[in-house]
């Protein structure tokens, strides 16, 4: 029986639930001219495109934060912040829409800093002169930081 309310609450969880409807028919052997088990991989993968951008977006949160807080340079800063606002809400829209990735979050953090730092230090170190190993090995931001409209981290150089 299809779950139109779960689509409307938790997209991601719906198409997850979908793939495995119809892997059950592909096992079923339906009589349908459909390709189920391509359509199940491909439901599954657009449920999957939703993580990504999740982890893409806090992936440039951390960069720009790291950016903030480490870099001497003024002249960036309000692209940078530009940025954080872009891709948190980018971020806040895909937790709203499934509470099944909101809960996946703790799992995403890790590889968005490892990427998110990553950037930054090659950025930093390229165009300020800092060495990369001057960056925390371990992300200083909680979850609720990184998503909070509120929250920049304060400049190591005075800069505001």
């Amino acid at each position: 029986m299809p779950d139109g309310h779960l689509y409307d609450t938790d997209w991601y969880a719906w198409t997850q639930a979908q793939a495995t409807a119809l892997r059950r028919m592909a096992e079923a052997r339906a009589n349908t001219e459909l390709d189920l088990d391509h359509l199940a991989e491909e439901v599954e993968l657009l449920g999957g495109s939703e993580i990504c951008a999740l982890e893409s977006a806090l992936a440039r949160i951390v960069e720009h934060l790291l950016k903030l807080e480490h870099s001497p340079a003024a002249d960036s800063r309000h692209s940078w912040l530009l940025s954080v606002v872009e891709q948190r809400s980018r971020a806040q829209r895909i937790l709203r829409r499934s509470g099944t990735i909101r809960r996946s979050l703790p799992d995403l953090l890790p590889d968005a800093w490892e990427d998110g730092r990553k950037l930054a230090a090659k950025a930093l170190e390229l165009f300020d002169g800092i060495d990369p190993a001057t960056l925390p090995a371990d992300c200083p931001y909680s979850a609720e930081q990184i998503l909070d409209d509120g929250f920049h981290p304060a400049n190591r150089h005075g800069l505001s």
